[in-house]
């Protein structure tokens, strides 16, 4: 089953930092492989010029009364040397890539059973444009530092220091003179690279706010279209891509140039033009111009192809930084040994809890949710409720204190186990990019048609999803296209089939639009039966039944009781509920 989360709209975030030494990291699984392709790649490159040296005792052999044995001797060595290079040229390239291949498949399984494992407010913390960069195209980026830099390196390095070598045993004036322009290139190199990491961090900072902004304007288009405010969105969009490509022309611009110059100078025909000028005016002997009018024009050949793996294998090491960055990520604490509980009592005992570690968002939380109740959460904005709430579900773990389900702390509990235990609809509805089938059997993958068919009639929406082009095998994003209500009775209906005995309901009606509010209600009458409910809701009418209504200001509980009894106490939920009931009835 190929699935994608559509995402909700995306919030613009700090860039990530990519890890010190992340390619060392990275690259560790298959250093071994790499190694052996080097030690190919520095034979085939050795053996490469063979056939240059070979032509060069040819012409001495013919010029000072041909040797036939001689010459054919040499003949022999130049198609062995050029036939051991081509296999080990061969053989280090398809090793590397092979480590390639197998280093990108270890790397995605090894992000799949992080991302498994790490807290699920993770997820809330990141745009999708974010993750999808580290596991997709951060994983392709590392492609040059695995397949090609290794030999490419050992081929810019080995072949014009041994032919160098060669060539100042020959003529060492000569060989100074060859010299010149490759010094001119390393220098304009240099320069060009002089702030290359700095740039690349930029880089990926304009990189990810394109990404943001792209998946913001996709997902929100509908939104923004019904509040005439496409243009604005679309700005957005427009000036990301304006700034990506001002920086990038403001920063390539004067490298390509200054690059142009730089490759000129080792370009074949400007070596050549070096190499005769240099033996004429220096009277050599014809045999050693021959070997450095050969020699000398292939010198820039490997260290253009360095130069220009120069900028990827930057983008490498930011890109492995980035992926070392999230296989470091924290995982929630797994028990080694875990427990079962007994019932589906809750228990919230002196709960604290804190994002950066600073400010405390929870402080000193106790309650208790017993079977079968409704709890619900109540306050002013920014008073914790969603936090509280999401943390039973283990979307963050707390920071002092435990969260206890049937006296076992859910920390102790396997994943599947709480899971089983646990169910959760949110304001933000997530509906896969699958069909309607797979997305309600996402809890119960299991789950026989009819089931699925019963959950939807319950949630009140099996007579819409028989009215798409191909029912429940009609796709998310393709022909399925849901109200913000009709997605979220979809996601009741997952909860229904789920079948927990606990569920934690986050603003169930804040994206459901008028004509279907009351479906919704209706479906979740019918969710909430014999299950213990935690729900927060801001309209307060909705909880007026609730067996406790706990009311939270500043991360601690202010009041709890029932509807009338803290009507009665005439303190944070009475005002509430007055300021509510004159804007609402």
């Amino acid at each position: 089953m190929s699935i994608a989360l559509v995402d909700p709209v995306t919030v613009e975030e700090e860039p990530p930092k990519a890890k010190p030494g992340g390619l060392k990291v990275v690259l560790a699984p298959v250093r071994g492989r790499l190694a052996a392709a080097g030690v190919l790649q520095l034979v085939g490159a050795l053996a490469g010029l063979a056939p240059y040296i070979a032509v060069v005792e040819i012409a001495r052999e013919l010029l000072g009364g041909a040797d036939r044995a001689a010459v054919w001797t040499w003949v022999a060595i130049a198609v062995g040397g050029f036939v051991l290079r081509t296999l080990c040229t061969a053989a280090a390239y398809t090793i590397s890539h092979i480590a390639d291949a197998d280093l990108g498949l270890r790397i995605r399984r090894r992000m799949a059973d992080r991302l498994g494992g790490v807290a699920l407010g993770w997820f809330t913390e990141r745009s999708s444009g974010r993750v999808k960069r580290v596991l997709a195209d951060d994983v392709g980026a590392i492609h040059h530092a695995v397949a090609h830099a290794l030999n490419d390196l050992v081929a810019a390095l080995v072949t014009p220091l041994v032919a160098i070598g060669y060539l100042f045993v020959l003529d060492w004036r000569l060989a100074l003179i060859c010299l010149v322009p490759l010094g001119l290139w390393f220098a304009a190199t240099a320069f060009e690279l002089r702030d290359g990491g700095a740039q690349m961090k930029r880089l990926s900072a304009e990189f990810d706010k394109v990404n943001a902004a792209a998946v913001e304007f996709v997902d929100g288009i509908a939104v923004v279209k019904a509040f005439g405010q496409a243009g604005r969105a679309q700005d957005r969009y427009r000036r990301a891509g304006d700034d990506l490509a001002r920086f990038f022309g403001e920063w390539q611009g004067p490298m390509r140039r200054l690059e142009s110059i730089a490759n000129t100078l080792i370009a074949p025909p400007m070596l050549l033009l070096v190499a005769l000028a240099g033996g004429i005016w220096l009277r050599a002997d014809p045999v050693e111009v021959i070997a450095f009018v050969m020699l000398a024009v292939g010198l820039g050949g490997p260290i253009m192809a360095l130069g220009f793996g120069a900028m990827a294998m930057q983008a490498a090491a930011e890109a492995a930084g980035r992926i070392a960055e999230l296989l470091a990520t924290p995982e929630l604490r797994r028990d080694a040994t875990p427990r079962t509980p007994a019932g589906a009592d809750i228990e919230f005992d002196s709960v604290r809890f804190s994002y950066d570690g600073r400010t405390q968002v929870l402080d000193g939380i106790d309650l208790h949710l017993a079977p079968g109740t409704v709890t619900a959460l109540v306050g002013p904005s920014g008073s914790g409720k969603s936090t509280l709430a999401r943390l039973l579900p283990r979307f963050w773990d707390v920071t002092e204190g435990a969260i206890r389900i049937g006296g076992v702390d859910i920390r102790e509990l396997a994943e599947a186990d709480l899971y089983r235990r646990v169910g959760f609809v949110f304001q933000e509805t997530s509906l896969l990019r699958t069909t309607i089938r797979d997305n309600i059997a996402l809890g119960r993958p299991e789950a026989e048609l009819a089931e699925i068919h019963a959950a939807a009639r319950t949630a009140q929406i099996h007579e819409r999803i028989l009215a798409l082009p191909r029912g429940y095998d009609s796709e998310i994003g393709a022909d399925a296209h849901l109200s913000g209500g009709e997605a979220q009775r979809v996601s009741i209906a997952r909860a229904l089939l789920a079948d927990t005995p606990v569920l934690v309901l986050d603003e169930a009606t804040a994206f459901a639009d008028p004509e279907s509010e009351a479906a919704v209600q209706d479906a979740l009458s019918r969710l909430v039966a014999g299950r213990t409910l935690l729900v927060i809701a801001h309209r307060l009418h909705t909880i007026r039944g609730a067996d406790r209504i706990v009311v939270l200001s500043r991360g601690r509980v202010l009041e709890s009781g029932r509807h009338e009894a803290l009507l009665a106490a005439d303190g944070m939920y009475a005002r509430l509920w007055r300021t509510q009931s004159g804007k609402e009835f």
